[in-house]
């Protein structure tokens, strides 16, 4: 399902649920969730069973994916990727470094409202929340308040690892084309630099299938304007 949302060269791996038996984590791995409830252990070991998994497929080494600064997912030099679980789900997604692909994010979320309506003032801005009952009102289907939200914290997965910088809700403005399955978010602060190239907006994907909504964005460095403006 995910893999839909991504180009090609993503290497993506889902599980619909947890496999019988928690699967085997580096000893570095099973030290950060020791302390854990059984519920997020099974998550985590499943998670980065499928992060290793995808890894593999593009010719990656097996080695620990240990949570860094603020629970960002640690990827072996070379690659780079992203991980999201919820009930009923776990993915990850990796591709080689460079080749056009500069980060990943992902993030799926059981389509259902939130539990607390407080969450949406929470998470959006004004102009935001009038797109959101547009889009309830004309497309009464989906859950766009929850697919906002997964939108917002795949594009966080996305910055954070080019930035190392926190970025709030409301630092980013989405916007969905609720028939062509994208949405953008404009980055309402200075954006990540990308091989010299100031990123001012992410582009995303989305669906929602199988009582699941799942947004991907994968960042691209635009291609700089040549000295003297486009001609030709």
């Amino acid at each position: 399902m995910i893999a839909e949302l991504l180009p090609r060269e993503v290497s993506a791996v889902e599980m619909f649920g947890d496999p019988d038996g928690t699967p085997d984590l580096f000893p570095e791995e099973a030290a950060v969730v020791a302390r854990a409830v059984p519920k997020r252990r099974q998550e985590f070991a499943t998670v980065r069973a499928c992060a290793r998994t995808a890894l593999e497929r593009i010719g990656g080494p097996r080695v620990p994916l240990l949570p860094g600064e603020r629970g960002a997912p640690g990827w072996p030099p070379g690659y780079i990727g992203s991980m999201t679980h919820c009930t009923g789900y776990r993915a990850a997604v990796v591709a080689a470094a460079g080749r056009g692909l500069s980060s990943l994010g992902v993030d799926a979320e059981p389509h259902e409202a939130l539990r607390d309506p407080g969450v949406v003032e929470m998470v959006t801005l004004p102009g935001e929340r009038e797109h959101l009952a547009k889009l309830a009102a004309s497309h009464p289907r989906v859950r766009w308040e929850r697919l906002l939200f997964s939108a917002k914290e795949s594009v966080y997965k996305a910055w954070f690892p080019l930035t190392g910088r926190w970025l709030g809700f409301e630092e980013a403005r989405i916007a969905f084309d609720p028939d062509g399955g994208a949405f953008t978010a404009e980055l309402l602060v200075p954006g990540p630099v990308v091989d010299g190239v100031p990123i001012r907006r992410f582009a995303g994907r989305w669906l929602v299938r199988d009582g699941l909504l799942v947004t991907a964005i994968a960042v691209t460095a635009p291609r700089p304007v040549p000295a003297g403006g486009i001609t030709g």
